[in-house]
């Protein structure tokens, strides 16, 4: 994926830092998103929450649902939803596959970057999570305790 230094057009507009904390994400996929123009508007302002969404498969196509994108002042007479349902846009292959992951094992699908990619396109970027118990969370924080601790103690010693 290109990185912003390397071209203008890739933007970050909002990302789901607690995704990573609360799921244990197996596989991500990138899938575009249907979007109004007032919507894309405020997405390059940069007002979007994805925090307390998810996506599902229902009759066949992929949702984004309950992910906030802030009104656009301009467009009073042409303004959007705020909180509507989103389509999201994969492939039929890819949306079997998330339909047996939901439905099957019993993964969720977590939006984790809404973004802009090198050609000005807003994407949304889903991972294929399991849900982790208050015991993993803990194990994931003091990994990452102790590996903060190791890369000081070389850095001292080293």
């Amino acid at each position: 994926m290109a990185k912003p230094k390397d071209n203008p057009n890739y933007k970050v507009v909002a990302e789901n830092r607690r995704a990573r904390f609360d799921y244990a994400i197996e596989d991500d996929l990138e899938c575009g998103i249907i979007l109004e123009g007032s919507e894309v508007k405020s997405l390059r302002e940069g007002g979007a929450n994805i925090a307390e969404s998810y996506a599902s498969v229902d009759d066949g196509e992929l949702w984004l649902v309950n992910s906030y994108i802030a009104p656009y002042e301009q467009a009073k007479t042409f303004a959007h939803e705020e909180k509507r349902k989103r389509k999201l846009l994969a492939s039929k292959k890819e949306l079997a596959n998330l339909w047996n992951a939901t439905q099957r094992k019993g993964m969720t699908l977590v939006p984790l970057v809404l973004y802009f990619n090198h050609k000005g396109i807003a994407k949304l970027k889903i991972g294929i999570a399991k849900g982790k118990k208050a015991h993993d969370k803990r194990e994931t924080a003091a990994k990452r305790d102790w590996n903060r601790q190791k890369q000081r103690l070389l850095k001292d010693h080293g």
